[in-house]
């Protein structure tokens, strides 16, 4: 689909059909790529179909990078065609493995949300927030709708403000105030025959296109490219001139993180790490008619891979383990902060 493709021109089956050819092309991207043509499925009304691919990758062998944020969109998808308890005991599921994913969260509250489960929406919310956000100075942007949302149930709910809802605020960069987005009675205001109330009513649409669009505008991250140890073995075997670029894994990893740290002492937002693999590194040479020991093709492979939507953001949640897959907590590993 091109960028510039209106959305009531979009065939959403024929796209779900070539989202999931490609995906038969590159099944190293087969999880972000199923997941945008069931996204699609769910638009044409097809939402069993989309339900099959969410039990294809969810019964698929190889791992999946965020599974919880696929069983949260399946139980979303489930409850909007009936299929209610199996949709809440999915959720329900979801909630109880904390998932370190803000996305999954906001999925979940959504889904209650839009079925007027207002407390149980707000529980989903707050739970999110207390896990991922507790002693974070400066929460990551994917995390902002999970504060966004949390403010406007309990806005609907009538509740007073919270730190929470107060952090929320000042996260906000919109002209018109969160308390006024959401406001409960903005609806009535949609069927007023006043023009003043109506005009506000735009105003405040206004506002809401302007931050919706500022999120899809967003760019993909400035990602570094990362290796497996077994990876960059394999790279280094059939490409040693590499070798005076990786010296050794240890250094590979050390370099990584003190790149991505003097990017963000720089002010360089929306940061990320990409993980290579040989295979998909020969194929990208190989498209760009040059030989894989050209160096110049490292940093243009990681931004094809971040493009491709293979960045993890840097640097992880709050208790989340190390981005260099040793199984430590982060901050017990690269987090661990250098010494002066």
């Amino acid at each position: 689909m091109r960028p510039d493709t209106p959305a009531e021109n979009v065939d959403h089956t024929a796209e779900a059909a070539r989202l999931e050819r490609t995906a038969g092309l590159y099944p190293e991207d087969a999880e972000a790529l199923l997941l945008q043509a069931a996204a699609h499925l769910e638009l044409s009304g097809d939402r069993p179909a989309a339900t099959a691919l969410y039990d294809r990758l969810l019964s698929s062998s190889t791992p999946l990078d965020n599974p919880h944020l696929v069983r949260a969109l399946k139980a979303s998808n489930l409850w909007e065609y009936g299929h209610e308890a199996e949709a809440r005991a999915i959720i329900e599921g979801v909630r109880s493995s904390s998932p370190r994913d803000p996305a999954a969260w906001v999925i979940v509250a959504e889904a209650l949300e839009s079925h007027d489960e207002l407390e149980q929406a707000q529980e989903a919310f707050t739970q999110g927030v207390q896990l991922l956000l507790t002693d974070v100075a400066e929460p990551p942007y994917s995390a902002h709708p999970l504060l966004f949302g949390r403010h406007r149930v309990r806005r609907m709910l009538g509740v007073a403000h919270d730190d929470w809802d107060i952090f929320a605020d000042t996260l906000h960069s919109m002209p018109i105030s969160l308390d006024e987005l959401h406001d409960p009675k903005r609806v009535w205001s949609l069927g007023s025959d006043n023009p003043a109330e109506l005009e506000a009513e735009i105003s405040r649409l206004r506002a809401e296109l302007g931050a919706y669009r500022e999120a899809l505008s967003r760019p993909f991250p400035v990602a570094v490219l990362h290796w497996t140890a077994d990876e960059l073995t394999e790279l280094l075997s059939a490409y040693p001139s590499l070798s005076a670029e990786y010296p050794s894994h240890e250094e590979h990893l050390a370099t990584i993180e003190a790149s991505l740290r003097e990017l963000s002492s720089s002010g360089t937002p929306n940061l990320g790490i990409v993980t290579g693999t040989v295979p998909s590194y020969e194929a990208f040479s190989a498209s760009e008619l040059s030989s894989p020991e050209d160096t110049s093709l490292l940093p243009q492979y990681a931004t094809t891979l971040a493009a491709r939507g293979r960045a993890v953001a840097w640097p992880p949640q709050r208790g989340a383990v190390c981005w260099c897959g040793s199984g430590r907590v982060y901050g017990e590993c690269h987090g661990v902060e250098p010494l002066a």
